[in-house]
């Protein structure tokens, strides 16, 4: 809990605070200052980069003004081609799995709903896209983000989906490339 929300892997707070009881209420620890601030302007365009692995947010003028890393689909269930838009930015979503519409999840052939949080599959937000199933959402594991396959999905680390989630709008254009 302590390196996501401070936007650091679990080694480096270890490393930074050898020797700390994370449980002890009075306990003090070492973190990362991440005080990067917004950007002011809305996203006109999204482009999801297959090929680098990367999530690039461009204004109207086409200037880059948010940039991170992603996880984007897979070769067993890879992401769409194409173009297509936001419908909707839902905050600590509910995760709703459906085998028939989805993937299949080993041999569960029943619908679930996960309760939200940032540890249900989608993380803290999903960004819905006017392609049936697919969005762009956040992850319980921020560590394997480009490192790991997705169900089709665009995965970030839940603080990059939740700056995204911020800038973007209905409407807003998602662009896949590779």
């Amino acid at each position: 809990m302590f390196a996501e929300r401070f936007h650091m892997s679990e080694g480096l707070l270890r490393m930074l605070n050898p020797r700390k009881d994370y449980l002890k209420r009075e306990e003090t620890l070492h973190v990362v200052s991440v005080g990067r601030s917004l950007p002011s302007n809305e996203a006109r365009t999204v482009e999801t980069d297959k090929t680098n692995g990367m999530v690039r947010a461009l204004d109207a003028t086409g200037k880059v003004i948010a940039m991170h890393p992603a996880t984007i689909g897979s070769e067993e269930t890879p992401s769409p081609e194409g173009e297509y838009q936001v419908v909707r930015v839902v905050k600590n979503a509910t995760y709703h799995y459906d085998p028939i519409k989805n993937f299949q999840q080993g041999n569960n052939k029943r619908r679930l709903a996960l309760p939200k949080g940032p540890n249900n599959p989608v993380g803290t937000v999903w960004i819905e896209l006017s392609k049936p199933t697919f969005g762009i959402h956040g992850t319980p594991e921020p560590s394997r983000i480009s490192k790991a396959s997705s169900h089709g999905c665009v995965r970030l680390t839940n603080w990059d989906a939740e700056e995204l989630a911020q800038i973007v709008r209905p409407g807003t254009t998602v662009r896949f490339i590779e």
